[in-house]
């Protein structure tokens, strides 16, 4: 199984965005099985709440699952999972800075490395934004996340089908 975590600052917008997207198209590619995911905040400022009401406007949009409680991001999640994905390059700084010196920093990615329409790192925050910010973010993220899938699939045969 591949484990893929998620990770912004609170655990309310993005990641858990990129959580439903990405489950979504695990699910729609039949890779249910073989890979899953979860996502986590850097900051312990949402612990236990469900995603911002735009979050949710924007998956249920979509017709996707999100049942996701805010988590914070430990150093244990090195160990649980094969892949962590920042949304920005703080997010990045503020992983690595937990980094154990035993762990791979070859699994740390930013979201946007998958983005080819990139023109910044950062998946922006749209916390402080109109819902407008919250669909923008959802064209980022449903775009890198299939990028993503795609680079799972060359990268690990057993996915291929």
């Amino acid at each position: 199984m591949i484990k893929i975590l998620f990770v912004c600052l609170g655990n309310i917008c993005r990641s858990p965005m990129a959580e439903a997207i990405f489950n979504g198209l695990i699910q729609k590619y039949g890779l249910a099985g073989f890979i899953e995911s979860d996502s986590a905040g850097t900051s312990d400022y949402h612990i236990g709440e469900p995603p911002d009401s735009r979050t949710l406007g924007v998956v249920h949009k979509y017709q996707l699952k999100l049942d996701h409680q805010g988590r914070q991001f430990t150093t244990g999640d090195f160990n649980k999972f094969n892949y962590i994905i920042a949304m920005d390059e703080s997010n990045l700084s503020n992983i690595q800075r937990q980094l154990p010196k035993s762990a791979d920093n070859k699994k740390i990615l930013l979201m946007r490395e998958f983005d080819e329409q990139a023109d910044s790192q950062s998946v922006p925050d749209p916390y402080w934004s109109s819902e407008d910010g919250f669909e923008e973010v959802y064209q980022i993220l449903h775009r890198s996340c299939q990028n993503f899938i795609n680079y799972l699939k060359k990268n690990h045969p057993e996915l291929a089908q």
